[in-house]
């Protein structure tokens, strides 16, 4: 019998993403994936910030930088190509640009070859798994069985890890329907190669037109993409090729078309829909099995990027057995409400954008404009209504209006960025002085155990002191996957640790018996 402690299901992005973090924690882990090499074809092509951190974290800052590129944001024009809006995205408060463009066979190629990095981490490429099974009276140990080639095989684990995509298998053993939020719309995309580059907005351009709405972005300096959405009654096979040169004539119009190279059309269903379930014992849905985005603020992949960054240092903790498993329990509860709330702002933003009768367009671009004006920028209106994690296990309210929940910005202390100080553990963030000494001993071996950073914030420390003023908080205490767990007036490790262990985290006791 061969034993695994995790199986991840499906190497896109997410689990890719997935088995590197789980590498991090020296987690043996095999990664089952249909496709024996990167599929050819370009799908995501935006990342934000907050997941170029995360690739930053897996010690792939160079590589990505390498394989995209910074976008300045995106413009709104109407049919006719008349500027509307520009929606900037020029902040770096995670410490990476807001907005990058990317070509996703290239990211999963820099991530495959990132699980090499890993002794602990095996890939099989060009299987089919079949089936996940609870074993009959063995604890929670499961068997994952697959095919490779005409052989089958299995393999027990504690953990599986469904990665598997918007067909997934795995949902079904976790027995979840999809919650639909009746959105539904056709769309044609179409990707282009050049030998010389476009003389085009260097951003994204969304053409806010209900009779033909359009989206173009140039990915790489020589790849670019469109997306139109297909009218009532419109079929894929009506796009001929003389028919997409009509519809992106308005950008090729003086291109030599000798130089360009059409890779691909295809038309896809853009869909708003999120599982309603995300776990069943120690199996999981990440990424597309979980939760599906219609493209209009580009959170697609970053999503499924999120739930590995949130789930694998929990499964770390307890398959290390620093954690029982009360604290897997805050995947679903913390990720199903972000992500739905993700998926219906993507759908009134998409609505805001492109929806609505034809006959109301100079209305609905009139207000862009009006609106754009009064917020100034895209950050306020996406900021204000952009989700985090509710008071739970590991998130706590600390009281008079201190905030709690969300990702903690990465400012420079001392002349280094925060995760540079901090690496994959706990921290304590706090500035005045210093009393987490004053602790009893066992209060501090257990922040110990868990690798607790502890870090001061410096008079010269600006942008440090404006975030802890931002969280009306003189320290915070942030999860390994940059969440501010709690917020105080200064560092209350005693509190914090009878919270952390009533959440399943136990990290002493197992140290002892070691």
């Amino acid at each position: 019998m061969r034993y695994i402690p995790a199986v991840v299901i499906g190497a896109g992005p997410t689990g890719a993403s997935a088995a590197i973090m789980l590498g991090q924690h020296n987690i043996q882990t095999l990664v089952l994936e249909r496709w024996p090499e990167v599929y050819p074809l370009p799908r995501a092509v935006h990342f934000d910030d907050e997941v170029f951190r995360i690739f930053a974290a897996m010690d792939l800052e160079g590589e990505v930088s390498a394989i995209s590129r910074p976008a300045p944001g995106m413009r709104l024009t109407d049919a006719q190509h008349r500027v509307l809006a520009n929606l900037r995205r020029e902040r770096e408060i995670h410490g990476y640009p807001q907005a990058n463009m990317f070509d996703q066979p290239d990211l999963e190629r820099v991530l495959r070859n990132a699980l090499d990095k890993y002794p602990s981490v095996e890939f099989r490429g060009g299987v089919e798994v079949f089936a996940v099974e609870q074993a009959p009276g063995i604890g929670g140990v499961m068997r994952v069985r697959y095919r490779e080639g005409d052989t089958e095989h299995e393999v027990w684990t504690d953990a599986v890890l469904g990665c598997d995509g918007a067909n997934s298998m795995t949902r079904g053993v976790v027995g979840a329907k999809m919650e639909d939020f009746r959105f539904q719309q056709q769309w044609l995309v179409v990707d282009i190669a050049t030998t010389e580059p476009l003389d085009v907005y260097d951003g994204v351009q969304q053409v806010c037109d209900s009779n033909r709405a359009a989206t173009f972005m140039p990915i790489t300096p020589q790849r670019y993409r469109w997306e139109f959405r297909l009218k009532a009654g419109e079929r894929p096979g009506d796009f001929t090729h003389h028919r997409v040169l009509e519809l992106t004539r308005p950008w090729l119009e003086n291109v030599d078309l000798e130089k360009v190279t059409f890779l691909r059309q295809a038309c896809y269903t853009f869909r708003g829909v999120v599982a309603d379930k995300w776990q069943r014992g120690r199996v999981f849905l990440l990424g597309d099995a979980a939760h599906q985005t219609p493209p209009f603020i580009g959170q697609g992949l970053c999503a499924g990027i999120r739930d590995a960054a949130n789930l694998v240092w929990k499964l770390a903790l307890v398959l290390d057995g620093m954690a029982d498993d009360r604290i897997l329990d805050t995947y679903e509860a913390e990720r199903r409400p972000y992500a739905r709330r993700v998926v219906k702002l993507a759908i009134v933003v998409g609505a805001a954008m492109t929806g609505g009768p034809a006959q109301f367009n100079s209305v609905r671009n009139g207000a862009i404009r009006a609106v754009t004006r009064l917020t100034g920028s895209e950050d306020e209106f996406v900021t204000a209504l952009w989700p985090t994690f509710s008071e739970g296990p590991l998130v706590h309210q600390g009281g008079r209006g201190k905030r709690t929940g969300d990702v903690f910005a990465q400012p420079l202390i001392g002349g280094q960025r925060l995760d540079a100080l901090i690496g994959l553990n706990w921290a304590i963030i706090y500035r005045g002085a210093d009393r987490t000494a004053a602790f009893d001993a066992e209060t501090r071996r257990f922040f110990e155990s868990l690798g607790l950073s502890v870090v001061r914030v410096g008079a010269a420390d600006t942008e440090a002191h404006a975030l802890l003023d931002f969280y009306h908080a003189d320290a915070v205490l942030i999860r390994p996957d940059r969440i501010v767990a709690a917020a105080a007036d200064s560092p209350d490790l005693r509190t914090w640790q009878r919270r952390l262990a009533a959440a399943g985290i136990n990290p002493t006791t197992v140290k002892e018996l070691r």
